[in-house]
């Protein structure tokens, strides 16, 4: 089984917008390869557990990349209004070139600088898509999440973790190096973001250390869902929430 280099966080972290950058314009069509990646999104937005059609809500989704975890809270939630934040300027330009209500707004930050972007809450929701592992420091990360949901509001993490299976690890590392790293290179001609993705999975909490995160964030109710597919035991949401 190929092992992955040292992975240090905090250096290729800030290096991962840039990586976005240069493959936004083909990313869309690398994960609709994947079979349940907009299902699952949509099922994590679903775990929110809000109320109807969202009327009256405001809701987060950081971490939006082309907007297509966006469009899993706009197709679950249609009449909330939705702020969606990422820190690659080309991501965010496939993503609004898409068609979307008026009650959708883009901003380009890192999640750790939304404030200084003028995003502020409280949100009644929070989705953050495969973004906790990108970020250099994932407590620091959460807590920010934390501090702009409402009280007992809602935080959904839908994220890899394999750190805790070798089974996982060993399906992840195979689907990889079979499939995700040289469909990458035939798609843009260039896998280093590929690589990247398979390295920071195997580097990143397992979901016992993930769930003690939020827990340790002050969040309450804090619980696990599965996925289905190949991606069961890979992909998980993660919910939580901040207290009354």
């Amino acid at each position: 089984m190929a092992r992955p280099r040292s992975f240090d966080r905090a250096r290729e972290a800030a290096e991962v917008p840039s990586a976005f950058d240069q493959d936004a314009t083909s990313y869309d069509r690398l994960v609709g390869a994947n079979p349940g990646y907009f299902d699952h999104l949509k099922r994590s937005a679903g775990r929110l557990g809000l109320p109807g059609r969202g009327a009256g809500l405001r809701l987060l989704d950081v971490g939006c990349g082309t907007g297509l975890s966006t469009r899993a809270l706009l197709e679950t939630y249609p009449e909330a209004e939705i702020v969606a934040a990422d820190a690659s300027a080309e991501m965010l330009a496939q993503a609004r070139a898409k068609a979307w209500p008026s009650t959708v707004r883009f901003v380009h930050s890192r999640a750790e600088e939304l404030a200084a972007a003028g995003v502020e809450g409280p949100f009644d929701g929070v989705l953050a898509a495969y973004l906790l592992r990108n970020l250099p420091d994932v407590d620091a990360g959460v807590a920010d999440l934390r501090d702009l949901l409402a009280p007992g509001a809602p935080l959904a993490v839908h994220e890899y973790s394999v750190a805790d299976s070798r089974v996982a690890q060993a399906v992840w590392t195979a689907v990889c190096w079979a499939i995700v790293i040289p469909l990458g290179w035939r798609v843009t001609g260039d896998a280093s973001l590929y690589r990247y993705l398979w390295r920071s999975v195997l580097a990143f909490d397992g979901i016992g250390r993930l769930t003690a995160r939020l827990r340790e964030a002050g969040l309450e109710q804090v619980r696990v869902e599965p996925m289905d597919g190949w991606q069961r035991g890979i992909v998980h949401t993660v919910v939580g929430r901040r207290p009354r």
